[in-house]
């Protein structure tokens, strides 16, 4: 198999989801306002705050599976926030009433930008500080009547991360790796001969593009909320742009690459990419493969479809035109 030189190594794709409205309506304590097809959280851009690097990210073999501790949290009677591991970059929600109304969770880190997610009543659910350093607030609601949110949980903390890394090697819920098995097994399949980061993630991009399909039947019809399985994608060989990123994200940290799942821009198209760690190059931002004579971006939407280098490059350009929204 050819070897993939990753010079930055990032995964451009496009995500057919519908771009998201931030709530404008005034939001008080007790009721938060929410549109419908709110999925990935307002447009507000996010700066990350500045880490120290750690020596190394985790060891290849170490899996790295989120838990609530419960040494710190909030409980009442509805819910529990268990921010125990907020040093390892992540936070768990657990709305424990008996409910069958809809569930939101809200994450506002110290760019002030608001994360919303939907949860599922009674099992524990992980959210990622992508934010970096600073202070978080963690918010529950649980559906009232038509668009408005009762808020049963709210809880407040300042995070020091254990290292930059921290939040980009865990599963949570857009990158759920913890409920793959088959995922984590294939990942240490495909690595086990790799002498580094870099061939690590050339060996998982060949794999996904050369055995995923581009589905687009289910891009026309995926709902407001999707969420991959990341077996059910392996299995299937066929997925979305969102599929195809947070499995080649889930592979990479089930074998320590620390690996960021990127929702963005790229001009006025909603994209998701990932951003790689390596030890020689640090946080990388593009996808470049060397194809002998120059430096070509790469799109695995496009490479895996077959639809050839011309149109992946006037689909992805020099890279200028993406903007980063948000981090998982």
């Amino acid at each position: 198999m050819k070897k993939w030189r990753f010079l930055p190594a990032l995964l451009a794709m496009c995500v057919f989801l519908s771009a998201c409205g931030q709530p404008t309506a005034k939001q008080d304590e007790e009721e938060i306002p929410y549109i419908e097809q709110m999925v990935l959280g307002d447009e507000t851009i996010i700066e990350d705050e500045a880490v120290a690097l750690a020596d190394a990210p985790a060891t290849p073999n170490n899996i790295l599976l989120p838990v609530a501790s419960g040494t710190k949290e909030k409980k009442t009677s509805k819910a529990t926030i268990d921010y125990s591991n907020t040093t390892d970059g992540y936070v768990m929600v657990n709305f424990t009433a008996a409910t069958d109304k809809r569930l939101k969770v809200q994450v506002t880190g110290p760019s002030s930008t608001t994360y919303t997610y939907d949860i599922k009543q009674g099992t524990w659910t992980t959210f990622p500080l992508s934010d970096g350093n600073g202070s978080y607030k963690v918010s529950v609601f649980e559906n009232v009547s038509g668009t408005k949110y009762s808020n049963v949980a709210s809880q407040s903390f300042d995070v020091k991360l254990s290292d930059e890394f921290a939040p980009f090697l865990r599963p949570n819920q857009y990158v759920d790796y913890q409920n793959a098995p088959d995922t984590i097994a294939k990942a240490a399949d495909l690595t086990k001969d790799c002498k580094d980061t870099i061939e690590k993630v050339g060996v998982v991009y060949d794999f996904v593009v050369k055995n995923l399909t581009y589905d687009t039947e289910k891009a026309k019809t995926v709902k407001s909320g999707y969420l991959p399985i990341l077996d059910d994608v392996l299995e299937s060989k066929t997925g979305i742009c969102f599929d195809y990123a947070s499995l080649m994200t889930g592979m990479l940290r089930s074998q320590g690459v620390p690996c960021k799942l990127v929702v963005g821009y790229a001009g006025t198209a909603y994209h998701a990419w990932i951003s790689v760690y390596s030890e020689e190059t640090g946080w990388v931002d593009g996808a470049i493969y060397f194809d002998g004579t120059t430096w070509q971006r790469m799109d695995p939407t496009f490479m895996s479809s077959g639809k050839g280098s011309a149109n992946i490059k006037k689909f992805v350009g020099d890279g200028s035109n993406y903007t980063q929204k948000y981090l998982y």
